[in-house]
């Protein structure tokens, strides 16, 4: 539920900051590996985004128009992240969901920049997609850099004194 209403949120500021010719709809895109190894990931992405899509064009689309979600595949490969961002650019989106793996979505987001497209990375963790990355691009997962000490903050918060046991 909150991700389809941040979602929506993502959708309404590409649509009104992204000054586009007014067309009866509104292209969106949601990227990441559809194939291959990790594509049970792409699949989330996929099916989450057309639910959110559908919600979206329930209540009357965004502005009066209508959503359109485009599926692409990057494959979790940093060449194919590219030539996906060239063509979800020169086809008008204004907004993806993706990239997942790191190495896609650093690329890509260099693109998405020049285009003016909003980029919300669902996976990616690396510090540098958003250190690096322009005014368009979040993250809504944790970075690669504060993980490890967030989870020691936690065990030594919650678990100060007590001892390991193992589980078997």
């Amino acid at each position: 539920m909150v991700r389809r209403r941040l979602l929506a949120v993502a959708i309404v500021l590409a649509a009104t900051l992204c000054a586009r010719a007014v067309g009866a709809e509104i292209l969106i895109a949601t990227a990441g590996p559809m194939t291959g190894v990790y594509a049970w990931a792409g699949e989330r992405y996929q099916r989450g985004a057309g639910l959110a899509v559908e919600d979206l064009n329930a209540r009357g689309g965004v502005l009066g128009q209508r959503v359109e979600l485009i599926v692409g595949d990057d494959f979790c490969d940093a060449d194919q992240a590219v030539a996906l961002a060239r063509k979800l650019a020169s086809n008008g989106v204004v907004f993806v969901a993706g990239h997942w793996c790191s190495h896609a979505s650093i690329p890509a987001s260099k693109l998405y920049e020049e285009a003016g497209i909003l980029q919300i990375a669902p996976g990616s963790a690396s510090a540098i997609l958003t250190d690096e990355g322009g005014p368009n691009v979040f993250r809504v997962c944790g970075r690669d850099d504060r993980q490890g000490a967030m989870v020691a903050d936690y065990l030594a918060d919650h678990w100060a004194g007590k001892v390991a046991t193992t589980f078997g």
